[in-house]
Order: structure tokens, then sequence, then C-alpha cells
């Protein structure tokens, strides 16, 4: 069985920016091949606030998105919030939320708090009300996103991501045992990775 392997964090915008491709290449995969998300944790915990650099970079990011993709995002944040460089709070959510089998859910709702509705996922409060909006059972995911089994989780997540072939987020890895082969990401067409991974996966003509 090979793993896809997908190395994202919820905060990521070039992950939302691929979004659209990534759920048409996950959507096709080829028989025997299994995806596992893995968080790649973009900025530890922090009550700081954002840095004045960081607030002038991260929504030239943003813009630089939108012009590429046709990627929508509400600028709004940038004065409705507080921003901080802390992702580590919106992965353990990821995590809790898998709990209750809603992984992917979450991993949405993160993103359009953040990106559409100018909520901050660094923020307990929100990550608490996007549980709700889920449905979820908010007792559990309290308890969970502050439990030591999901901060074991996320560094088991964490360490993985820092020994797979990768140089940032998203990324992706074919790994087969012990191989693991960086696949290449188009953020418009999933069936350049597409071909890529199939090409991998092709048996070798045996020289004769």
């Amino acid at each position: 069985m090979n793993t896809l392997y997908y190395i994202h964090d919820p905060m990521c915008s070039w992950c939302w920016g691929y979004r659209p491709t990534a759920e048409l290449l996950f959507a096709n995969l080829p028989e025997g091949v299994a995806r596992e998300n893995v968080l790649g944790g973009l900025a530890p915990d922090s009550d700081e606030p954002m840095s004045e650099e960081l607030l002038e970079r991260i929504p030239g990011h943003w813009r630089t998105i939108h012009e590429m993709l046709g990627t929508e995002f509400n600028f709004d944040f940038w004065t409705k919030c507080q921003p901080r460089r802390s992702t580590y709070p919106a992965c353990r959510a990821v995590i809790a939320a898998a709990k209750q089998d809603r992984e992917a859910d979450m991993i949405f709702a993160i993103q359009q708090a953040y990106y559409l509705n100018a909520m901050n996922p660094s923020d307990t409060e929100t990550l608490e009300a996007l549980a709700k909006e889920l449905n979820l059972d908010s007792g559990r995911f309290g308890v969970d996103l502050g439990s030591p089994n999901t901060e074991a989780e996320l560094q088991r997540q964490l360490d993985l991501t820092r020994r797979l072939p990768i140089n940032g987020f998203p990324s992706l890895v074919l790994g087969n045992g012990d191989q693991l082969a960086p696949l290449r990401l188009n953020y418009k067409d999933h069936m350049e990775t597409m071909n890529h991974l199939l090409a991998i996966m092709r048996p070798q003509t045996p020289v004769t």
C-alpha cells in the first residue's frame, strides 16, 4: 500500500489557495493509495501580537495568491482581529475534531473562519465556536483540545513533517515502506501531480 502524505497547516494561506486542486487530486487517487494528512505546524504557541514585518508580509501573500489563483480572502481580518503568529492551537483543533471523525470539516471551518469571516483561529474561543457550528460534542472537544494526548499527536505529526522530504506547505510525498518521493505540486492542475504519482508507482521495466 502506498501512502500519499499531504503536509499542510489549517492557517497556511497557500494551502487555502491549493484547496480546490487538492480536492480534485484526492477524489481521484488510484487504487492502492491511501491519503494521510500531516500537520506541519507553521508557528508555535504565542500570545505576542504579530510583528510589523509579518503584518505586511502575510497580507502580501494573500494578495499574491488571489492574483495567481483567484482565491477569495477577506482582508478585514487585519483590522478586526489582533493577529498572532500562532497556528498550533488550530492544529490541535484539527486533531481534537478528528477524535470525533470530523477532521476534514474542522480544517475547512478553520480556513473559512480565517480567510473569509475575519475570525482568529489562534484564539481558543474561535475554535470552540467552530466546534459548536459543526455540532461536535463541545465538552469533549474542549477537553481534547487541551489534552496531553492531543499534544502528543501534534508532536508526532510535527516530527513526521521534519523527516519528510519537503520545503514548505502545502507539500505532497508518496511513501511506500522506507521509500519517500516528493511529488510535483501544481496549484492549478491536479493532473500534473497525478501523472507524477502514477509514474513513480509504475513498475520499472526489468533490464535484460
